[in-house]
């Protein structure tokens, strides 16, 4: 089953159903269709075809919606941009997956310009303007049914410096759609919100919500009270988003008397929701069920903490989980020596199912690295206990996850090391009351060297990477880091000790 299939099924199925709401613009699953059709005929136009690659860098929107069904549609491969990534960043990933087209909405209108003239891409394509007139002339192009597995390059984080594009095959993204309709009450008929941003696979129901041809809702950008009068507006009755994002929507509901009735279901992944959050939130939405679940980009949508697990009744440790593993996915806890754990003692996670991805993008040692005899290696530490819950521990991989964004910590090192002053540096996240973990950068300087401020590192770091990455701290240490015997820092070790000072 290809991506693009979904689509078709939708218009057929609930061709005259309102598909996308983007504040007053309404559209039905007939319409998007057909925009869509004609949005594949002038990127076909433009050479794309099977294994040839689009980048789309956008804020949530309607045209976003479009553009990730118009691609597959006319069997190119898609490749989501993070929009927080600095310049240098995005030129990077556009050339390593070799993108021939760059979509983009106004927005970001300077960035493609820039990223043009460097060389990273040559063409370009403005999604609210250019695009649009040009699908208006266009002659509707029958859906790519030719081979072409390849479906999307997704970018994570690398942790030798360098992020890594996940190559998802159409098999993947519908495995994992499929799955999730499996474990969510979502219908015809539903109103889906998407408070993640598009370009990551948290926004997981771009695609599920069209293949039960429901209602999306979308929004530009983040904002508690706009999303909750969208909520009563449109009659959203499903969203998925992370815990700080949920505790301030009932915080920011408490002051206002919107109707949300129809609201019911609040999905969150990144981290576990604390339990007085939790209580807060079934207080403030009573009738609500709350879901989480744990995945990778490289394995995404992996497991499901259900309703019940939620329930007031239910036991309170089982919050701290995420979950069991879905339907039709295998997930095991593996000793040093490849055994398999026993219940409650700690090991690495792996995985297997139709949603582990096909590889990274031009690393095959690295791929080789973590999928291994059919199972994916996730680097991640973690039990299950005695019922099959999965309880994640620690990183085996010096991965910071603020406010639900990835952060690696040789990236931010890389940034640090342009200063002069900075002879070493060590990145490690620390606990954080809204985001979960902050960045926190310890540094040495050279002997003799002033410590640099925090305003220079930050604008060594801006020039460099993406702002949700720089570090909100910084430390100077007046002796070396502290390393193994093999010349690693300790990082854990700096973590441990700071644990208690942190905010």
């Amino acid at each position: 089953m290809r991506v693009s299939n979904a689509l078709v099924r939708a218009a057929r199925a609930a061709p005259d159903r309102i598909a996308a709401i983007e504040g007053e613009r309404a559209l039905t699953w007939r319409e998007i269709a057909d925009r869509v059709a004609r949005i594949a005929a002038v990127l076909a136009d433009a050479g794309i075809g099977p294994e040839r690659r689009v980048a789309v860098l956008a804020h949530n929107g309607i045209a976003y919606f479009e553009a990730w069904y118009a691609v597959p549609w006319c069997g190119g491969v898609l490749v989501p941009l993070n929009t927080r990534l600095a310049v240098a960043e995005l030129d990077f990933q556009l050339r390593d997956a070799q993108v021939g087209l760059l979509l983009h909405d106004a927005a970001f209108a300077g960035a493609a310009a820039e990223l043009r003239a460097r060389g990273a891409v040559a063409r370009t394509l403005s999604l609210d303007a250019e695009l649009p007139a040009l699908a208006a002339a266009a002659e509707p192009r029958a859906e790519h049914d030719g081979a072409g597995e390849l479906a999307g390059i997704f970018y994570t984080g690398g942790t030798t410096g360098l992020p890594k594009g996940v190559m998802l095959s159409h098999g993947n993204l519908t495995a994992m759609a499929m799955n999730l309709l499996a474990h969510i009450d979502f219908a015809p008929g539903d109103v889906l919100f998407h408070a993640a941003p598009m370009f990551h696979l948290a926004d997981i129901g771009t695609l599920f919500g069209t293949m039960a041809a429901g209602t999306h809702v979308f929004r530009p950008a983040f904002d508690c009270g706009a999303m909750l009068a969208d909520f009563a507006r449109f009659g959203v009755t499903h969203c998925f988003t992370v815990p700080v994002m949920i505790e301030r929507l009932t915080r920011e509901a408490a002051d206002r008397g919107l109707d949300l009735s129809q609201l019911r279901y609040l999905g969150y992944g990144g981290s576990p929701m604390a339990a007085a959050s939790l209580e807060r939130a079934r207080r403030q939405f009573p009738g609500i069920r709350f879901v989480q679940g744990y995945g990778q980009t490289e394995f995404p949508a992996a497991t499901f903490l259900s309703p019940a697990d939620h329930a007031a009744d239910a036991d309170p440790a089982l919050l701290r989980s995420c979950g069991r593993p879905c339907v039709g996915y295998d997930i095991r806890i593996l000793d040093p020596q490849g055994r398999e754990c026993a219940p409650g003692e700690v090991g690495e996670i792996v995985g297997r199912g139709d949603n582990v991805m096909m590889g990274y993008l031009g690393r095959p040692e690295e791929t080789a690295e973590v999928l291994r005899d059919g199972w994916l290696h996730t680097r991640d530490a973690g039990y299950r206990n005695a019922d099959g819950y999965l309880f994640i521990t620690d990183r085996l991989k010096d991965m910071i996850v603020s406010g639900a964004e990835n952060v690696y910590s040789i990236e931010v090192e890389n940034a640090l090391s342009y200063h002069p002053a900075v002879i070493e540096s060590a990145v490690i996240g620390l606990p954080d009351p809204d985001w979960g973990e902050r960045v926190h950068a310890i540094l040495v300087v050279a002997e003799g060297a002033e410590p640099p401020s925090g305003a220079d590192l930050d604008s060594i770091c801006r020039e460099r990477i993406a702002g949700y990455k720089i570090p909100k701290s910084y430390e100077f240490l007046a002796e070396p880091l502290p390393r193994s015997a093999a010349g690693k820092v300790l990082k854990r070790a700096l973590r441990d000790a700071r644990v208690g000072d942190a905010p």
